[in-house]
């Protein structure tokens, strides 16, 4: 994997690349510490693009031999419906790529997965086998909107798989999901505005507030809280009943406040001990009637219910992200692009926190990355992401329509106005600085918009088996430094970091040591030098800093002596630094 452009501060990591490819490198270095994975593969529909793969053969040599290399050099093929193996080449493609997702999961981790009803059970009795069939959460059903195209049935939703890495993990530590409630932010704003009109006059705020939901549209989701409708000193609340659920409750006197009478008493019996309730009327969580005749009610405030188990279906027009990221972009150059609002509100809900990671390998249009900003404003957090998308060409000329042929022009004409590649990747990027800019703008806050972005690459290590006939007498030569010509100092650290299995986010620092470029990470976790002509005095303040890791380039070496003495300096040194030599 090699480094492509900047970003070094930032914690956000988006690669160029074959996800199976990419999968395979980061393994190691993730395993186990994603939080969660949201993906959003090929539907299968019959005119998508999907990556084709064989394990019987190098993949190099595959993709010679089948003809599916496109021309500039991906092993991406079009399953037609007229295809007979339509699914199991999909199968074939989306297998691996979840079997090894799963090793990413921490044990609180959860996978989401969009699909459409082309292969939705397919994909839920692959998810079964994989994650495990009591792993599976729910099927969230995500209705965008209807469409009238439809002969017989107006097919408006799409399907969210969601399972668990380790259900076992979230009973026994409790783990629950909430989502806030939409439409609290006005009612609070209501509410103080009320509180600062009538101060303590309880009476007519109530009666204000009540006016006020009347007020709203129907569609306001706001509305949606209107039985929280009584203002008192600690706030909305609703009356709620003070029963005890299904009766046979305990029953004994409570006094009116004002009356000093006893209060009628709830037939089903009180909802709890008198001791507990009496604590309740000092905390003013009860309300009285006027005299004794009325039964009291429980004062459910809304501070205290904020939060609600997120529901099964999701309704937002799907139109609604295409209308935004046009707005963001200049014009529409992307197809059907995944909301980023409601990825936001499924990043809340499932319990994503500081410094968690947020995977998507089928990244698109980047809407993942858009998502996690999001919610990092919302709840001022600082979740990471991590985001893989092959950079596919974009072609008008295989667009199946002319409205996708026209999106296809619109995000070339974007691509060629910045002098940036012509995929999608290039889209994305671009996206995902927008957002962040946009972001930026609107709120003042300052946080991680950022990226670092890399691309899945050959080895840096030279070939090192050549045939007989390939020997020649400089072959030997060329070999004694075993790095790849073009391969640049930041390549090799990737390499070293993915080896050593170092976060790609962690921060980097480049120093100079005795006029060597010198790259510092994670604090004093590596030191890497990949400089010529190391000598003994450089290798010896390296050693002096104790890191955990140190690494050189074995070519680099100044002398051999050098490279004799090189661990004794750091048995004198530092010797519990683990040394590596490329």
């Amino acid at each position: 994997m090699t480094e492509k452009l900047g970003g070094v501060d930032s914690g956000n990591i988006y690669i160029e690349g074959d996800n199976l490819d990419a999968l395979k490198i980061l393994r190691e270095t993730y395993l186990g510490k994603v939080k969660m994975i949201y993906i959003d593969p090929p539907y299968n529909t019959g005119h998508d693009f999907i990556y084709e793969d064989d394990f019987s053969q190098n993949a190099d040599q595959y993709n010679q031999s089948s003809g599916q290399l496109d021309e500039n050099g991906y092993r991406m093929f079009e399953n037609i419906e007229s295809n007979g193996r339509i699914h199991t080449d999909w199968l074939n493609m989306i297998y691996p790529r979840l079997k090894i997702c799963k090793d990413f999961l921490s044990d609180d981790g959860a996978i989401f997965i969009s699909i459409d009803e082309n292969e939705q059970a397919t994909l839920k009795n692959v998810c079964d086998e994989i994650f495990g069939e009591k792993n599976f959460v729910a099927g969230m059903i995500w209705s965008g909107g209807r469409k009238n195209d439809s002969k017989y049935i107006s097919v408006s939703h799409e399907y969210i798989l969601c399972y668990f890495k380790n259900i076992d993990y979230i009973k026994k530590n409790k783990i629950i999901w909430r989502e806030k409630k939409h439409g609290l932010e006005p009612i609070y704003k209501e509410y103080a505005f009320l509180k600062k009109t009538y101060k303590n006059d309880y009476e007519t705020m109530t009666r204000e507030l009540r006016k006020w939901y009347k007020q709203l549209p129907d569609e306001s989701p706001s509305k949606e809280h209107a039985h929280y409708k009584s203002i008192y000193e600690n706030g909305i609340y609703f009356p709620s009943d003070i029963s005890w659920p299904g009766g046979g409750g305990p029953k004994y006197e409570i006094l009116h406040p004002v009356t000093k009478l006893p209060v009628k008493i709830p037939s089903r019996g009180w909802i709890t001990g008198k001791t507990t309730l009496e604590k309740w009327i000092e905390e003013g969580k009860v309300a009285f009637g006027e005299d004794e005749t009325k039964v009291p009610t429980l004062k459910s405030y809304l501070k205290d219910s904020e939060y609600t188990v997120p529901y099964s279906v999701i309704y937002k027009d799907g139109r609604a992200a295409s209308k935004r990221l046009a707005n963001l972009m200049g014009d529409k150059v992307f197809e059907n692009p995944k909301d980023e609002e409601i990825l936001a509100k499924i990043i809340q809900f499932c319990g994503v926190e500081d410094d968690d990671i947020v995977f998507d390998f089928f990244s698109g249009s980047g809407t993942t990355a858009h998502a996690v900003m999001i919610s990092n404003l919302q709840r001022s957090k600082h979740v990471k992401y991590i985001l893989v998308q092959i950079p596919e060409i974009i072609d008008p000329s295989k667009a199946k329509s002319e409205k996708s042929k026209k999106v296809a022009k619109n995000a070339l004409s974007l691509l060629n106005s910045l002098n940036l590649p012509n995929n999608i990747c290039s889209i994305a990027e671009e996206r995902i600085k927008r957002a962040g800019q946009a972001l930026r703008s609107q709120t003042g806050v300052n946080t991680d918009y950022g990226f670092r972005c890399f691309k899945v690459d050959t080895s840096n290590m030279k070939n090192v088996y050549y045939m007989p006939s390939q020997y020649n007498q400089n072959l030997f030569e060329e070999l004694a430094d075993n790095i790849k010509n073009d391969r640049t100092a930041l390549d090799l650290l990737i390499q070293v970091m993915l080896d050593l299995g170092i976060d790609l986010s962690s921060k980097i620092e480049k120093i100079t040591i005795s006029g060597k470029q010198v790259f510092k990470v994670a604090d004093n976790y590596l030191y890497a030098c990949f400089d010529k002509d190391i000598t003994g005095e450089v290798v010896k303040k390296i050693a002096e800093k104790h890191p955990y890791y140190a690494v050189f380039r074995d070519y680099s070496m100044a002398t051999d002596s050098v490279a004799v003495n090189f661990d004794q300096i750091f048995n004198t040194y530092s010797p519990k630094t683990i040394r590596k030599v490329l």
